[in-house]
């Protein structure tokens, strides 16, 4: 059973076992100062004087004792109410914790003296009914709890089965545009509601293998939901195209897949893949594989079981041997190690089995000297292969970083070249496999159970993720002229690029365990700026309900559109790397995570909102003076042009920086805060939206008058007056302007326990 506040000893050896399994966190914190009081009046001391300021403390936290009890009793009967379900069992634990009320009887001040003289019991002489009536009370207030929490359990799973697969079910079925416009939109508002229910328990729960299977799984929810409505929408438009229907038919299998993930969760179901005989993973096999247990167990541990651990271990070590990707010296080294690692632990318990032979009561230096050599050699093993592990996985990340093969596959399908599109598609493919493997190998070294179920999700994720945008690509070719085609691709490779940049911060974290910077789970949070950092210990970060949260995904949808259509604009620019170019992709960088926090995304608290918005608006107003300096470089009608836009630009960065920054209390007035920064945010990607074409093309007209009246240097000087540095057209200065994209903020980022 897990352990929970119900399980604490006393002083007297009493254990105050309740029975009862705490799954989260909010119920063992509940749970604690009620713990503590009672502690408190247990763990007198036996000859303590009884002065009047003794009696006085005592009675008060019997007092608060019974005040805390009477608290749950009422929201338990509440609930008893309200369910019918639990109606029995919960009136029955109320009616117990109303019994141990006794507590508040044996602190009593005013009869202590004249209990004790009539030969009752006080919190003095009857430890023994003390005892009892606080094991009693903690049990009934603990089942109140669990109880209680059933109701959370039972609350996702009927948001489950109730209303999101009803209506993902209609989804599949639909045939006309108006239906499916009408059911998603429906579908989205239950998908809101479904990821607040399902991320609270995610945060709530105390298993930290749960937690990251959770993640998991609504990180498939989250991504699948988009492309559900392209892929959607691409198969109505095109209801006889065999890879329009195979690429919508794979969306709605996987969201299924992993909404039987949450329920298997929250109901603590257990599946046959479960129990494991043999490790999984080389880091499963180094941990079972304590051979430092063989000092205290010269006659417990056959020998026959370390060999079976050590040769379970060795296998293991296959999947980089066999890998076609691992070089020669590499796959030399892991197997001279693993030789090194065989002949130490033959020596050892050959070692350990004469001292056996000879009845030795105590470990001998010989046996210590072959116990400290096997640990060195499966230590180096273990760095070795972390080390194949971790560059295999760099190289990798850094080869695909500027996606050319997605790129190449959009441009084919876009010309309707089916055979281009098989050929990238097969490149893609090979891209897959070396990503699919490379997971598998990182999971190998993940160095803790939850990244190595990170590790498992990103391998998932890879191998369904590549067909989907290859059937994406082929349906795009066969209707070169469809948008919603178009769309669909966009959405499906926008999926692989941030399943690249979220094995990026994976790495990270394997390498942080690794090199023992930390030594538990720990959950991404955005970066931070100094400046911002005592703020935050004193604003109290608030989430919004249900009802807030799906007004707010409303107009969240509306700023996802306009993020894509900032990046439709950037694809059409052919110096990618160009200061406009870039600075305007990182500012849609930023608004995409705010829309992020509309659904579930890096950002979880309004806190984390208002910080982003701030960025935002930091960057904007930079971007602005970067483009005034620009302007000075254009004819007038252009400059006028450019300023115009400039000055929209900077009157809704000042607007959303004054929103952010002011100060706000109470509920009402956070929801109004966070409704005006997503719309003053939505201004802002608008304005760039008319900002990157009219850029774009002046940028353009500029580098052709430039060609065609002589030199950079005469035609600056004739136009302007004054020289200019050649950079600041060209993409490769920026006035001092150094806006991150997201992928390097990613790089950065620091990481937050969650609360």
């Amino acid at each position: 059973m897990a352990s929970s506040p119900c399980s604490s000893s006393n002083s007297g050896g009493s254990n105050f076992d309740c029975g009862l399994e705490i799954k989260t966190r909010s119920v063992e914190q509940t749970l604690i100062p009620l713990v503590s009081q009672i502690t408190t009046l247990i763990n007198h001391k036996d000859k303590l004087k009884k002065t009047e300021k003794t009696l006085r403390a005592i009675q008060k936290v019997g007092q608060a004792v019974s005040v805390a009890v009477g608290r749950f009793v009422a929201v338990g009967e509440a609930i008893a109410l309200e369910n019918e379900e639990l109606k029995e069992e919960m009136g029955h634990a109320c009616f117990e914790a109303r019994r141990a009320m006794a507590i508040a009887q044996l602190t009593d001040v005013c009869g202590a003296e004249q209990s004790e003289s009539d030969g009752r019991g006080t919190v003095f002489s009857d430890r023994t009914g003390m005892v009892k009536a606080a094991r009693m009370l903690l049990s009934s207030v603990t089942k109140v709890l669990v109880l209680a929490d059933r109701i959370v359990i039972k609350q996702i799973i009927s948001s489950r089965n109730k209303q999101v697969l009803v209506t993902l079910e209609q989804l599949e079925q639909v045939s006309t545009f108006q239906e499916f416009v009408q059911i998603f939109s429906q579908f989205g508002n239950e998908m809101v509601e479904f990821a607040h229910l399902t991320g609270d328990r995610q945060n709530d729960l105390k298993d930290e293998n749960k937690k990251a299977r959770m993640a998991a799984a609504r990180a498939v929810l989250e991504k699948c939901t988009m492309m559900l409505l392209t892929a959607s929408k691409t198969c109505l438009r095109h209801p006889d195209c065999e890879s329009a229907r195979i690429n919508k038919d794979a969306v709605f299998q996987r969201m299924r897949l992993a909404l039987d993930q949450v329920i298997e969760i929250v109901t603590d179901a257990r599946t046959s893949g479960e129990a494991k005989t043999l490790p999984i993973s080389i880091y499963a096999g180094i941990k079972d594989f304590k051979v430092e247990g063989l000092r205290d167990s010269l006659y417990c541990v056959p020998c026959e079981a370390v060999a079976a651990q050590l040769e379970a271990l060795v296998e293991q070590t296959e999947d980089f041997t066999d890998s076609a990707y691992t070089s020669h010296e590499q796959r030399e080294g892991i197997l001279q190690l693993c030789h090194i690692t065989r002949q130490g632990t033959q020596q050892l318990l050959s070692t350990w089995s004469e001292q056996q032979s000879l009845k030795a009561k105590e470990v001998t230096e010989e046996v210590e000297l072959a116990i400290l050599k096997t640990c060195q050699s499966v230590s180096e093993l273990r760095r070795e292969l972390h080390k194949v592990a971790v560059g295999r996985a760099s190289e990798l990340l850094k080869l695909h970083s500027d996606h050319l093969v997605l790129q190449a596959l959009k441009a084919a399908g876009s010309e309707g070249n089916l055979e281009a599109v098989a050929e990238y598609g097969r490149t893609l493919t090979e891209q897959r496999e070396q990503l699919v493997e490379t997971c598998r190998l990182l999971c190998h070294i993940s160095g803790t159970e939850p990244l190595e179920i990170t590790c498992i999700h990103a391998e998932e994720t890879f191998h369904v993720i590549g067909p989907q945008i290859i059937s994406a690509a082929q349906t795009l070719a066969l209707h070169p002229n469809s948008k919603i085609a178009k769309e669909n691709l966009d959405v499906f490779c926008e999926a692989w690029e941030s399943q690249l940049c979220d094995m990026a911060v994976l790495l990270k974290e394997i390498n942080d365990v690794f090199e023992g910077r930390r030594d538990k789970r720990t959950y991404l949070s955005l970066p931070r700026a100094v400046k911002h950092s005592t703020n935050l210990k004193t604003v109290k970060a608030a989430k919004l309900d249900a009802e807030e949260q799906t007004t707010i995904a409303k107009l969240g949808l509306e700023l996802r559109l306009l993020t894509s259509d900032v990046d439709s604009e950037l694809e059409r620019w052919e110096e990618q790397d160009h200061d406009v170019a870039r600075q305007c992709q990182s500012m849609s960088s930023v608004a995409y995570s705010m829309y992020l926090f509309t659904g579930e995304g890096l950002l979880k608290t309004t806190l984390d909102l208002f910080h982003q918005a701030e960025v935002l608006s930091e960057q904007g107003l930079q971007f602005c003076s970067f483009l005034q300096s620009l302007s000075t470089q254009l004819g007038d009608e252009e400059k006028m042009l450019l300023l115009s836009e400039t000055e929209k630009l900077a009157a809704c960065c000042q607007q959303l920086q004054v929103c952010a920054k002011t100060p706000v209390q109470g509920k009402s007035a956070t929801f109004q805060k966070v409704d005006s920064s997503i719309q003053n945010t939505k201004g802002i990607v608008a304005v760039l939206v008319s900002l990157l074409p009219l850029c774009n093309k002046l940028i353009k007209k500029c580098k052709s008058q430039r060609s065609s009246q002589g030199s950079p240097q005469h035609w600056r000087e004739r136009q302007l007056g004054t020289p200019v540095k050649e950079d600041a057209l060209n993409g490769k200065g920026s006035n001092g302007f150094g806006v991150k994209t997201l992928e390097q903020h990613m790089a950065n980022m620091t990481f937050l326990e969650t609360k």
